[in-house]
């Protein structure tokens, strides 16, 4: 393909990450997540990697370009759920105040033709990359069809976990040396070093998105990482700084408290 054509076809698509394609041709992501960083991430080079909860496929190829041996793409929900005709489901369920069917999601909005995981493809060719996708749960695979990887990513999924220490438990699993887990989490005002999780039971989290369920305090995320098994727990991005706190505190959620973007390397 040409860049004009590369241009055009990128333009068809929604997307969820802003993937830099080359000849100055960058995906509208509709994220707003600052992403993490070449110098936030372990060593890549030589490892093999697994991308929990890939979506267009950011960080699979930004770690396959990094020069890791080998990368795995695992997504299922983002990939399968027909995404707009569940966020009308959810819009009238904002507009009633009832909460929402989430069974509903891997059934009637579910579309087996993958809607989601196009943008993952069209990248995937444009890199002419050997990035393996595989579309599983890790909540209920069998782990034994992973197998482990030096480095696993668990970025952005952790806060749409109904069970997180669960979560945490199979991430662990199936790491081999360092996962690297990134998720929303809540400062408590007087609770510096309270290990709280914050609970959403509707859309408290993110206006009209219903997929969001526990945010954990630093402290909090650091104990779950260590209770599901890692051995030890390095921050990677904390709380903002208390001076920034009057243009963001909140009062609905556990508290005055601010929610924020926490990532921490837990090494097995």
């Amino acid at each position: 393909m040409d860049s004009e054509e590369i241009a055009r076809r990128a333009a068809e698509l929604t997307w969820c990450h802003s993937i830099d394609l080359g000849n100055g041709i960058v995906t509208k992501g509709l994220s707003e997540v600052v992403p993490l960083t070449d110098d936030e991430l372990p060593s890549l080079s030589g490892k093999t990697v697994l991308d929990v909860g890939a979506w267009d496929g950011l960080y699979s190829f930004r770690a396959e370009q990094a020069g890791a041996e080998r990368v795995v793409a695992l997504d299922h929900y983002a990939w399968g759920v027909d995404m707009g005709r569940r966020q009308a489901y959810w819009d009238s369920c904002a507009e009633t105040g009832v909460l929402p069917d989430h069974d509903r999601d891997l059934t009637e909005f579910w579309d087996e033709t993958l809607p989601g995981r196009r943008g993952f493809e069209f990248a995937r060719e444009v890199f002419g990359s050997s990035v393996e996708p595989v579309v599983g749960d890790l909540m209920t695979m069998h782990l034994d069809q992973l197998g482990t990887f030096d480095v696993v990513l668990y970025l952005g999924v952790l806060y749409h976990m109904p069970d997180p220490l669960g979560a945490l438990r199979r991430v662990r699993a199936v790491t081999g040396e360092v996962a690297v887990i990134e998720t929303v989490a809540v400062r408590v005002l007087g609770q510096r070093d309270a290990r709280l999780l914050a609970f959403y039971a509707g859309n408290e989290l993110g206006g009209a998105d219903f997929g969001n369920w526990f945010a954990p305090t630093e402290h909090a995320l650091r104990a779950m990482c260590l209770a599901a098994g890692f051995g030890r727990v390095e921050p990677l991005r904390g709380p903002p700084p208390m001076a920034s706190w009057r243009d963001h505190i909140r009062r609905d959620v556990g508290g005055s408290h601010v929610e924020y973007r926490a990532a921490v390397l837990a090494y097995v």
